[in-house]
């Protein structure tokens, strides 16, 4: 029997991770499977401009693993049992069930709504493309001096902001932080994302926590009222309550605690990568849920499934993190470098020049999505064997 390895996911770390597991190891010996709820594949870095008008090409994940001997099982996941290894999927032809020997969880995250009265009912997000689609449609709708609220000062904040006031500068846009933006940047790349807020008019209400969202307005902590025709949560990220429902070891944050090969530290047989794992960098802090976090993360996976499935010695591999690039419209970018501490260093970079280098490293990491077995060693390793108390052919 081959050894069965489901990958579920395919976003950025699951879509590359089931095309280096097609490419490196033996289909005689193992069949891949991803199952993904969506047919395409999902720019989730570029979403905050498909919610403001802009084209973005479609990948057909169907097209992305045509010839690779990777398997698409279009379905929701909707449960894991790690004790029997299977996996509950539900879509167009009702429920099943897929039986694992290994299996790659990079289900990734969504937003996180913290218990705020409104959020679900009146707020809008881009984590996703249906609801980048549906925010895309409301701010369609909005006249000359609509007002559009985005809350959270982080990453996906300060982009979808930014881009919000360059692309329609008919808006009054602003940005409700809990505290004073970007404080985590060097005082020179502060001084660069103040500016640029100013130039593209996008008003800041710093130390501002956001307690209600109502269909027209937000409310703060202290009563004040903020208009908003659009709120724009962006508040931070929240992982699916599956792998904490399965058995799995987890985090506080319901995240998939993993060693340093990206394993499950409860469950052998189940790997971890991407926003949806727990793991912990070269700084002794856990990696934030970021696209580069998921490129270290489902690297280091594939890398130890492949050698424990080949008998191979498991390459374990500092986890770096080294800066932020962030979006600021189309023409302006920051890209800040941190420190082993995940403290921002005084060199940045900013302006135009930053903002090709982030057009560059999208248009790079949507090429390496739709190409997933592209420059990857051409040799298909055969599989150490031996089998296990139950019979089964599993790894040695």
């Amino acid at each position: 029997m081959k050894h069965r390895i489901v990958v579920l996911g395919a976003g950025y770390a699951g879509a590359f991770a089931a095309g280096n597991l097609a490419r490196r190891l033996s289909p005689a010996d193992v069949e891949v499977t991803v199952v993904n709820a969506v047919p395409d594949f999902v720019e989730r870095m570029r979403l905050h401009q498909l919610a403001i008008g802009q084209e973005l090409g479609v990948r057909k994940l169907a097209d992305v693993f045509a010839g690779t001997g990777v398997r698409l099982r279009l379905a929701r996941v909707t449960g894991i049992d790690p004790e029997r290894r299977t996996v509950a999927v539900t879509g167009e032809n009702g429920d099943d069930e897929l039986v694992y020997d290994t299996l790659l969880y990079a289900l990734g995250s969504s937003v996180a709504h913290h218990g705020v009265p409104g959020v679900a009912e009146h707020a809008f997000d881009v984590t996703g493309r249906s609801s980048a689609l549906r925010l895309r449609e409301r701010l369609a709708g909005l006249g000359e001096g609509g007002t559009v609220l985005v809350v959270g000062e982080g990453l996906t904040g300060i982009e979808t902001a930014t881009e919000f006031a360059e692309s329609r500068p008919d808006l009054s846009v602003a940005l409700a932080a809990r505290g004073e933006l970007g404080a985590w940047l060097s005082p020179k790349a502060r001084r660069h994302l103040l500016r640029a807020f100013d130039r593209l008019g996008v008003t800041v209400h710093e130390h501002t926590r956001i307690e209600a969202v109502e269909p027209t307005r937000a409310l703060t902590a202290d009563g004040t009222s903020v208009p908003a025709d659009v709120t724009v949560w962006a508040a931070g990220f929240a992982v699916h309550p599956i792998a904490a429902a399965s058995g799995l070891k987890v985090a506080e944050t319901g995240q998939i605690v993993v060693d340093g090969s990206m394993r499950s530290v409860s469950h052998p047989d189940v790997y971890a990568a991407g926003d949806c794992a727990y793991a912990i960098g070269e700084n002794g802090l856990p990696l934030p849920m970021s696209c580069a976090s998921a490129g270290f993360t489902n690297m280091q996976a594939t890398a130890a499934i492949i050698a424990r499935l080949t008998g191979s010695e498991v390459p374990v591999t500092g986890l770096k993190y080294h800066g932020n690039h962030i979006s600021l419209g189309r023409r302006d970018a920051i890209f800040q470098m941190v420190d082993g501490d995940a403290r921002s260093k005084s060199w940045y970079l900013g302006g135009r020049m930053a903002a090709r280098l982030k057009s560059g490293v999208l248009k790079g990491a949507g090429w390496g999505i739709a190409h997933p077995t592209f420059g990857m060693p051409r040799r298909k390793r055969r599989l150490a064997t031996a089998p296990d108390r139950a019979g089964v052919r599993v790894a040695a």
